[in-house]
């Protein structure tokens, strides 16, 4: 399940955030990452997924 998560994470940020973190404010900080620009919403998501937040 990691593999799909660090793949969400890299295509669609903020649905890895949400796998990972449900509706907390981890995901609407990469929900506006996301939006500023892809790669930092990338970075984040990846993050939340590797530590396992």
């Amino acid at each position: 399940m990691d593999i799909v998560k660090i793949l969400l994470a890299i295509f669609l940020p903020p649905v890895a955030a949400f796998m990972q973190v449900g509706l907390t404010l981890h995901f609407w900080v990469n929900i506006v990452l996301t939006l500023l620009g892809g790669l930092p919403g990338m970075v984040h998501a990846l993050w939340l997924v590797v530590t396992k937040k």
